[in-house]
């Protein structure tokens, strides 16, 4: 697989509830100094990201994802752009995932609410 096919995969792997409610694989997929501008306009680091999807209810609606693309920046750093919808909440999504030592980790995410 290309390193855009994996990153891809492992977008769509956050969004699942699976991955959002195991903290341990969180902290393999998002970097120490993650940080996220949400499309509350809340600014969130790892700490703060973890402690708010430990509280995530799983009976709410599953997030969907549509029309994901990406592009390649640099040999180790891809962007990725989507658009979410859950229930009837929709936001623009870019991540910004680097290849560090030990693999490929979100850096940055930015939500902007659509209409």
């Amino acid at each position: 697989m290309s390193d855009l096919t994996d990153v891809m995969a492992l977008e769509r792997e956050l969004q699942t509830p699976a991955a959002r409610a195991d903290p341990r694989r969180l902290e393999e997929l998002l970097a120490p100094d993650f940080e996220e501008i949400g499309a509350s306009g809340r600014v969130w680091d790892l700490a703060s990201i973890l402690e708010m999807l430990s509280g995530e209810d799983d009976a709410g609606p599953a997030i969907e994802m549509h029309d994901l693309t990406g592009r390649v920046v640099t040999d180790d750093v891809i962007v990725l752009r989507w658009q979410s919808v859950r229930g009837e909440r929709r936001a623009h999504r870019t991540s910004l995932w680097e290849r560090r030592p030990e693999g490929w980790r979100l850096v940055h995410h930015q939500g902007t609410l659509v209409g």
